[in-house]
């Protein structure tokens, strides 16, 4: 591995480790999002400053709040990184209410959904944006009733702080989803996969790359074709690399990262381990990007895209759960 590219995985693993310590009771899956929030910003994990930003989420959330739910945890990274996390939360807790007032429903996703807002637009755009991520989710939903849901809340916000038309956006999405349907399996994943490239692109061939990528790691036994994997695919189909490049990273990634404490089979699973392998990749390009003269609109979401995949995993392992454990009963 490029030496910068592996001193940002080794401290993904050992941040992992710091997260764990300190979060002993909560989903794994969580632990390894918050050690790769920090890893993204090329810092060590700081369990304490999570800690007290978890607990200012208890002292301004009831105790049946969505906030303290699966989100908790990644919410509460995300605040440490910032410098004003008091407003931040403040601002987030009120885009979650003007969300609920929009008709969008409770949940894990509709916190980071309105997150992802109060990080990224000014007090005076909230309920504007809002507005606009409810207008691109009643898009999707009237083009697939039954694929578009509570999952889709995060890509909604995303696309609403972009500067994509509703309609433009929402008709080359359809556009995009006609095309690579055929491709891919489920259909949600598939929606998923359009918004990612919509998001990041504006290339007509984007559909082709996607695709030519895809049989790059087929090639060398890689499936990233799978239901939580292929927005990771789209994502490293936007970036200015070299396909096989792009697969020898992802590859080498995975198997050091098989290698270590935590990351073997019985601690994670194959998808997830590619997916937090491609996003590692990923987010060495974007920093390049942003430390050179090119810059991509992906550039700017990424980091919301990794946490809409993890949110995602988290929710459907949860509900798993909930049902072995209720048929056991």
């Amino acid at each position: 591995m490029q030496e910068q590219h592996a001193a940002r995985v080794e401290l993904f693993v050992s941040n992992t480790q710091i997260i764990k310590k300190s979060f002993k009771w909560q989903n794994a899956m969580m632990h390894r999002l918050a050690a790769l929030l920090y890893a993204t910003e090329n810092k060590q994990a700081d369990g304490d400053a999570i800690r007290q930003s978890h607990e200012l989420i208890k002292q301004n959330t009831n105790l049946f709040s969505a906030f303290r739910g699966n989100s908790a945890i990644s919410v509460a990274t995300l605040l440490s990184l910032t410098t004003d996390q008091e407003k931040k939360l403040k601002d987030t807790l009120l885009i979650y209410e003007l969300m609920k007032q929009n008709k969008f429903r409770t949940s894990d996703y509709l916190v980071i959904a309105a997150y992802q807002i109060a990080a990224h637009a000014t007090p005076d755009q909230f309920e504007h944006k809002v507005e606009r991520a409810k207008a691109f989710y009643d898009h999707m939903k009237a083009q697939h009733r039954f694929l578009t849901g509570q999952d889709d809340y995060i890509f909604a916000s995303m696309l609403a702080l972009s500067d994509l038309d509703v309609e433009s956006g929402g008709s080359r999405m359809e556009q995009l989803y006609t095309e690579l349907k055929p491709e891919f399996s489920p259909g949600n994943s598939v929606q998923a996969l359009t918004q990612v490239l919509v998001l990041g692109d504006e290339n007509p061939e984007a559909g082709a790359h996607v695709l030519a990528l895809n049989e790059a790691f087929r090639r060398r036994g890689i499936r990233l074709d799978k239901m939580y994997t292929l927005p990771s695919l789209g994502i490293l189909s936007l970036l200015p690399a070299d396909r096989d490049t792009l697969v020898d990273q992802v590859e080498e990634t995975y198997e050091w990262l098989r290698t270590q404490k935590g990351f073997g089979a019985w601690s994670i699973n194959k998808q997830e381990l590619l997916l937090l392998s491609s996003s590692l990749v990923a987010v060495q390009y974007v920093e390049e990007l942003r430390n050179g003269v090119l810059t991509t609109t992906v550039s700017t979401s990424i980091t919301n895209i990794i946490i809409a995949q993890q949110a995602a995993m988290a929710a459907a392992a949860t509900s798993a759960a909930v049902v072995a454990s209720t048929s056991s009963n």
